[in-house]
């Protein structure tokens, strides 16, 4: 857990860099979301501020301007940074960065601050230096662009964020909500970052690498839709539930039901319910003290050895030390600075 003792006593402080052209939604995204994460006495857990070089105004693609109350020197005593989309600039059009954001970005990542970026955003990380070598992803729609300007960054376009250790990416638009909610549940366990999901009105969880919504259709109808079915799947992860107990739920061919769920998901249904399983295995293990055997169980697993194999081959631990790492501490839930 990043940070952890230093969050019992403060508000783990984010800035928020802004450059010209900024994508409206991706620098409100932060302080919506990190702002909705709190202790469970209330105090919030983060501090959010934004910034842009030298303090000054910077257009936005939404038609104003952002007057930010900093400039880059926030950078310096920030724990977190994020760098939000833009629509263009020289990190998009020639690949390269005004020097003063490289280098203060470059500051607080070898100072030991967590760096992120929103969908293009990433265009900036790649052009002060900060992806070479490193997997990242951004908007799909991009993709080709950001491979001409950056070969030396591994591309996944394909991922709704990646997070590689101290430099965090995320695809476009919504997935900059999916990974402030990933480093919330990081730094606080699934609890805190349900309870924010809850207050900003939007799925909880999804994995870093389901797919971006890429030209998909959407359904005509609501009757055409899976969204009940997955609900009804839910409710029912400690019991086998077949493709074809599915796709009877929705009245549909199973050859229907299937296309219809994976142009609404991305994912396959056997993938959904395995990551459904997964994801409800991790929640058990971080807020309850069911053993390892009755969390299998109780997610459809079945035993501990299939749990441990699910775990280790989605996020590369067991179900002990998954549970060590990510349950909270009570003191580590104390009132927060203000």
């Amino acid at each position: 857990m990043r940070n952890n003792r230093a969050m019992a006593m403060r508000p783990h402080r984010i800035a928020v860099l802004a450059t010209d052209q900024v994508v409206g939604l991706d620098l409100g995204t932060p302080a919506q979301v990190f702002g909705a994460a709190r202790a469970p006495q209330g105090a919030p857990l983060y501090a959010v501020d934004a910034c842009t070089p030298g303090g000054r105004p910077v257009r936005s693609t939404a038609g104003y301007q952002v007057l930010p109350e900093h400039g880059l020197e926030l950078l310096a005593a920030a724990d977190t940074v994020v760098v939000p989309g833009i629509h263009g600039g020289p990190p998009m059009r020639e690949g390269t960065v005004d020097p003063a954001v490289a280098d203060a970005l470059h500051a607080a990542y070898h100072r030991g601050a967590r760096i992120m970026s929103i969908c293009t955003g990433a265009f900036v990380l790649a052009a002060a230096g900060l992806l070479d070598g490193r997997r990242a992803t951004t908007h799909w729609a991009y993709a080709d662009r950001f491979r001409r300007f950056y070969p030396g960054v591994d591309l996944d376009p394909d991922v709704l964020f990646i997070d590689d250790d101290a430099v965090l990416t995320s695809a476009g638009v919504a997935a900059g909500i999916d990974l402030c909610l990933h480093v919330i549940r990081t730094d606080h366990g699934s609890d805190v970052a349900n309870r924010a999901a809850r207050r900003c009105v939007v799925p909880p969880w999804r994995d870093g690498g389901q797919a971006q919504y890429i030209e998909r259709p959407v359904p005509r109808s609501a009757d055409a839709s899976t969204a009940a079915v997955r609900e009804w799947a839910r409710q029912r992860l400690h019991e086998p539930v077949s493709l074809r107990d599915l796709a009877e739920q929705a009245r549909m061919s199973v050859r229907t039901f299937t296309r219809r769920f994976r142009s609404e998901t991305g994912l396959s249904p056997a993938q959904w319910l395995l990551q459904q399983r997964t994801d409800h295995a991790r929640l058990l293990l971080e807020t309850t003290d069911l053993t390892v055997d009755q969390v299998a169980r109780r997610c459809g697993f079945g035993t501990a050895a299939a749990l441990r194999q699910q775990l280790h081959l989605r996020i590369g631990v067991a179900p002990s030390a998954y549970r060590r790492t990510f349950r909270r501490q009570p003191e580590a839930t104390g009132p927060t600075g203000g």
